[in-house]
């Protein structure tokens, strides 16, 4: 997206192609004319922050902008969003923000984007965008929307834009065919082929099929369920199920979701109702999502059913059931905080709770440990483990391989899953007769060029995790992570020493205080000699400096914590002149 001066241009033109997993970094060269540029930023080998970038004449067009969320081994963050590196300085260049639906791996990032610039002109379908905005407002962030529907055509710069209806775990979601005089893209979102959909919506065949005839000259296409055999079950199948589970649990029941989930709680209402049990909303997000897609119609909600949480803990245990968020076992939605008894409801023997959610990869220890929490308490828990109370919203292999035959594209790049995803993705699309060079297994920062119906790799961009840790964006970075690690790991020494500045003599300590450690701070007495006796060889060579003083007493105390103690502590060594 960049051009390089003309030794690296030529410098990276040399390289050869690749059509795999990219290891090496190198820009791109300047984009010739006539030429299509997709870069995604987010979203390859990961489940989440999906974010793609098109390139065409001097204008950009930005597909999603979602966050992922952080695993064990990132303390402290809360979200993660897509690199904006690339395309930071050239936002002025950016016509529009397409979103493909509402839920947070592919909105999320929105506000942190538009906090860059204002003005990108957010497009979408009625729902996505209501849900964009209310994050948005938190934000204090009036956004520019376009709203589009299904079989709606809009030109954005030079990008000629069709949305094709597809079938999702959420309502309203679509796909857009991107079209440029260097060719024709599709691309799909999160997408599915539910056959008997709760809201009537189905994915768009004969769309994909005009489309196919058309001539697809680059298929971005979900991955998820790549490696998973044969066809995704259908939502409604789960209804029975949730009925069952409603009808037969004795006291409260919970059932923990996406927020966005609209489908899924609607089928929770439905078995309530049925069981003439009141709903009552847990969580921030979920209280607002389900407002927003109520008032528009998407949800649809039997008179006096709905009660406030507040009001509902009146009722018999008998008659309420609590849809909250927290499916994923994040350390502060309800359902962990009513594992620990850190929530005014508080679930005991008797009570139900159902996890109607998929595992996210990396959360599964999360998970576990509330599953494990709420089943100590005595309430019986009910999973996709135990019980078909999911299904997922992700087209699975055999109904990839239809897209495949119907839209025969000349190129393929699987976005949206981990690696392992998409080499299943891009090895159906070879079962379908698509040449192995013609699939390109990428990486967040792959730089892909379509021309002339051939589409290749032609740079790597240095792309990384941006964290989001409180109010702070950006300035988080795997090193500050790391000492994180260390610190919730190993544990902290503070090593402290006053010497005289003209002759390096020790004139008080070294004191030493640890924390995270099981042993008393006299273990150190033993080493306290040997940081003694490591200064005064220092200073007799003639070493003043503090801070060379200092890294002589970090070296000493951490070799002696490692060989006596097997640990390795972050240390903090302060040397005072007096």
């Amino acid at each position: 997206m960049r051009p390089l001066a003309g030794e690296r241009a030529d410098a990276a033109r040399a390289r050869p192609e690749r059509q795999s997993m990219a290891t090496t970094v190198y820009d791109p060269p300047a984009l010739e004319l006539g030429t299509l540029r997709v870069t995604p930023l987010g979203g390859l080998g990961e489940v989440g922050r999906n974010m793609t970038v098109f390139e065409f004449d001097g204008k950009l067009l930005i597909v999603d902008c979602g966050v992922l969320f952080p695993e064990e081994h990132q303390p402290g963050v809360d979200l993660i969003l897509p690199d904006f590196g690339p395309i930071r300085d050239r936002l002025d260049d950016v016509v529009g923000l397409v979103l493909t639906h509402g839920h947070e791996d592919h909105i999320g990032a929105v506000p942190y984007l538009l906090k860059l610039k204002q003005d990108i002109p957010l497009i979408g379908s009625q729902l996505t965008l209501a849900l964009t905005e209310a994050k948005l407002k938190e934000h204090r962030i009036r956004p520019f929307t376009l709203t589009v529907a299904e079989g709606q055509r809009e030109q954005a710069g030079p990008f000629d834009l069709e949305f094709v209806a597809v079938n999702h775990s959420i309502p309203d979601a679509l796909a857009v065919a991107i079209r440029t005089p260097a060719g024709l893209v599709l691309a799909t979102g999160d997408f599915k082929m539910d056959q008997l959909p709760l809201d009537g919506r189905l994915t768009d065949l004969r769309a994909f099929a005009r489309l196919g005839e058309e001539g697809v000259d680059l298929f971005l296409v979900d991955s998820t369920n790549a490696d998973v055999p044969g066809f995704t079950a259908l939502e409604r199948s789960i209804g029975p199920v949730l009925e069952q589970v409603i009808g037969k649990a004795p006291r409260r029941v919970i059932v923990a979701s996406f927020s966005s989930h609209v489908h899924r709680v609607q089928q929770v209402i439905d078995a309530a109702a049925a069981h003439n049990r009141r709903v009552a909303f847990l969580g921030r997000s979920m209280v607002r999502n389900m407002t927003i897609a109520e008032d528009l119609g998407y949800l649809k909600v039997p008179d006096n059913v709905l009660i406030d949480y507040k009001k509902a803990r009146d009722l018999p245990d008998d008659r309420i059931v609590y849809m909250s968020t927290g499916s994923q076992g994040e350390p502060m939605a309800v359902l962990s905080r009513m594992a620990n008894l850190d929530h005014a409801i508080e679930p005991g023997p008797g009570d139900t709770v159902i996890l109607a959610s998929s595992l996210i990869p990396g959360n599964e220890n999360a998970v576990y440990r509330v599953i494990d929490g709420l089943t100590k308490l005595g309430a019986n828990v009910v999973h996709k483990a135990n019980a078909k109370v999911h299904v997922s919203g992700h087209a699975a292999a055999g109904e990839l391989l239809y897209c495949y035959n119907i839209l025969k594209p000349r190129n393929v790049l699987p976005v949206h899953g981990e690696y392992r995803h998409l080499i299943a993705n891009a090895k159906l699309a070879q079962d379908t007769g698509l040449a192995a060079e013609r699939t390109i297994v990428g990486e967040n920062g792959t730089v892909v060029d379509l021309r002339d119906g051939l589409a290749r790799v032609a740079g790597q961009y240095d792309i990384g995790f941006v964290y989001v840790d409180g109010s702070t964006v950006g300035e988080i970075t795997d090193a500050d992570l790391k000492d994180r690690r260390i610190l919730g790991e190993e544990g902290f020494i503070s090593v402290i020493a006053v010497v005289d500045a003209a002759t390096g003599r020790i004139v008080s300590g070294p004191e030493i205080h640890a924390r995270g450690f099981a042993e008393d701070d006299a273990v150190f007495d033993d080493v306290k000699p040997k940081i003694s006796a490591a200064l005064a060889e220092a200073a007799a060579s003639g070493v003043r400096d503090t801070h060379a003083l200092s890294q002589v007493m970090r070296r000493t105390i951490g070799r002696w914590v490692n060989q006596r103690l097997r640990r390795r502590p972050m240390i903090v060594p302060l040397v005072i002149e007096a």
